[in-house]
């Protein structure tokens, strides 16, 4: 009989991420420093014999994540995270794959990154293939740069595209309030902006190296140091080309976080609080203020990849 295999994976918030100048392959080189939070995306992989892949995608019970944007056909990461398991094992049979989305869609939280993992995860179970944990990190760097943190998590240092990564130490816990947009940025878009503010002289080009503050207040476990450490080259080109997330920023500043910054390529917005009920009091501010249509609260770092069992 066949089963049905669950796998979940996390987003990520970067608390620093440093771009570059483009090289010759048209890739930016990167400095990050990745923390996985425990919003997740889960992929169910259950074998087929007919070597068809078949794909749906559902919001999370409860979630205000709208998935029906995204694709369902082989330009989905978890669609090719299971052809490339399938190749690379010899396995003939097909699977039918169910996302269920509790990240935010094209956010810069590495959703789709996380459907990869969780998918190499869940399709090299129900296969049996026999697959190690190296051998799924190396098949991630294959599929994306942000693939191979989403299946390792907790908190880590990546260079070159952002996959070549380091373990961080890490103390404590860290709070975080994520306010969402319905209109999602291309990374592509926001990466040539990037590159058009560099060429304007509208941005300084940081030079490619770990922030020593971003990592002495991970080792401290401290809220507020880290919330005057975290830095991301990609918020003036987010901002650019959506000044509405100004407003996102400036109210939870109001609320006092000890950080507020765009995550990644964006446009989600994630605000950093001293504690569990200061993070409830800045998405009750920002939920007033209603300048996101969605706020959600989560806390990192956590686990990378796992196997969920019924």
């Amino acid at each position: 009989m066949t089963r049905t295999v669950r796998a979940k994976a996390p987003a990520k918030v970067n608390l620093q991420l440093t771009v570059g100048p483009v090289a010759e392959d048209g890739f930016h080189p990167l400095v990050t420093v990745f923390q996985a939070v425990d919003l997740f995306e889960t992929v169910e992989a259950t074998a087929r014999t007919d070597g068809r892949i078949t794909l749906t995608v559902d919001a999370a019970a409860g979630s205000p994540v709208d998935a029906s944007g995204v694709p369902v056909d082989e330009s989905n990461l978890a669609w090719r995270a299971a052809e490339l398991v399938a190749s690379s094992y010899g396995i003939a049979d097909g699977v039918d794959l169910r996302i269920v989305k509790g990240v935010p869609v094209a956010g810069g939280m590495a959703g789709g990154s996380a459907d990869a993992a969780a998918a190499l995860v869940a399709c090299a179970e129900a296969w049996d293939v026999g697959a190690t944990r190296g051998e799924l990190a190396r098949l991630a760097a294959r599929l994306g740069s942000d693939v191979p943190f989403s299946l390792h998590g907790h908190t880590a240092m990546g260079v070159g595209r952002g996959d070549q990564l380091t373990p961080v130490m890490s103390h404590g816990q860290f709070h975080w309030v994520v306010a969402t947009q319905a209109e999602g940025l291309s990374t592509p878009r926001v990466y040539a902006e990037y590159d058009r503010r560099i060429a304007a002289r509208e941005q300084v080009q940081n030079d490619l190296a770990v922030e020593a503050p971003v990592m002495t207040a991970l080792m401290a476990g401290d809220p507020v140091a880290l919330g005057r450490a975290v830095i991301n080259d990609l918020e003036g080109p987010a901002l650019s080309l959506m000044p509405r997330l100004e407003k996102v920023l400036d109210v939870a500043e109001e609320a006092e976080a000890c950080a507020a910054m765009v995550s990644g390529s964006g446009p989600t917005v994630v605000a950093l609080a001293r504690s569990r009920q200061h993070a409830l009091a800045i998405a009750a501010h920002l939920k007033a203020a209603r300048v996101a249509d969605a706020v959600l609260t989560a806390t990192g770092p956590t686990a990378g990849t796992v196997l969920v069992q019924d």
